[in-house]
């Protein structure tokens, strides 16, 4: 009975997944997902991604967290539309879920968006379970983490398009193997798209850049 629970759990979840890619796709809104473990970097990412694009995109953000308003109120500065989900609402779950996707869409005006922005709470296990309708899931990965977090969390990985190896200004100061980082990224997903960057100085950020822009422009023009 418990294994019955379970997939039911599962399965409501993909089919609101569903019903939100649809949404997405009428509307012609571009949605990703950022995911990590904490301190990878997430909010300094999605704070200089909103920065960079818009004035050219008009764009809303999602921000999970079990507790707190705080990447919200730095988020605040661009005057874009915000929802937080702060998940000790909701027995402190360590995701976020579709449903709740679908409430913060009900709630901005999608006819005016083409860019949704989520950033997922913090953890490299339960996210990845999750579906939430998104166009691309990005994975991020700082280099103060180790080398070993595509190995050991694999589902992340495999279910994730793109990484984001983040802070590489700190390569001069620590003890790092990039080809090895790299290599068990290569096992785990060989068509995972990598770029190299650092949030905080913006090293590396243009291309990825560009690539974002490529995915936004051919679904929303």
């Amino acid at each position: 009975m418990e294994i019955k629970v379970l997939k039911n759990i599962f399965e409501s979840n993909r089919e609101r997944a569903s019903e939100i890619r649809e949404l997405l796709k009428k509307k012609k809104v571009y949605m990703i997902d950022l995911m990590s473990s904490p301190g990878s970097g997430k909010t300094t990412i999605t704070d200089r991604l909103i920065g960079a694009l818009k004035k050219d995109y008009r764009i809303a953000a999602i921000e999970g967290d079990i507790k707190t308003t705080k990447d919200a109120e730095k988020l605040a500065k661009h005057g874009i539309p915000i929802v937080q989900i702060e998940t000790s609402l909701f027995n402190s779950d360590c995701h976020l879920e579709s449903s709740w996707i679908m409430k913060c869409l009900e709630g901005f005006n999608l006819d005016d968006l083409d860019l949704v922005i989520i950033e997922n709470i913090g953890n490299l296990v339960c996210p990845a379970e999750f579906e939430l309708g998104d166009d691309e899931r990005i994975v991020v990965l700082s280099v103060t983490e180790g080398e070993d977090k595509p190995l050991k969390y694999p589902p992340m990985f495999i279910s994730s398009k793109t990484l984001l190896l983040n802070k590489i200004d700190l390569l001069p100061h620590i003890e790092y193997d990039l080809n090895e980082v790299l290599e068990n990224v290569k096992r785990t997903n060989p068509n995972m798209m990598v770029f190299q960057m650092s949030a905080f100085t913006g090293e590396g950020f243009e291309p990825f850049l560009q690539y974002l822009r490529g995915n936004i422009d051919a679904k929303i023009r």
